[in-house]
């Protein structure tokens, strides 16, 4: 889902994509949601885009 996210954001400018993700993953996730994708992360990460992931990283 945080792909999708990203994708919806891809036509911005790379720090306002970044910023409209985060916006939106602190906004309407809750904070299990958000550790869980953070944790994933952590065991790699595997198929999360460089968009969703620069997001998630600016919440950290």
């Amino acid at each position: 889902m945080a792909n999708q996210i990203a994708d919806n954001a891809a036509y911005l400018p790379h720090d306002e994509a970044v910023a409209m993700v985060a916006a939106h993953l602190r906004s309407f996730w809750a904070p299990s949601m958000r550790e869980r994708l953070t944790a994933y992360v952590d065991e790699g990460g595997e198929g999360l885009g460089p968009l969703a992931r620069a997001a998630l990283d600016s919440l950290r």
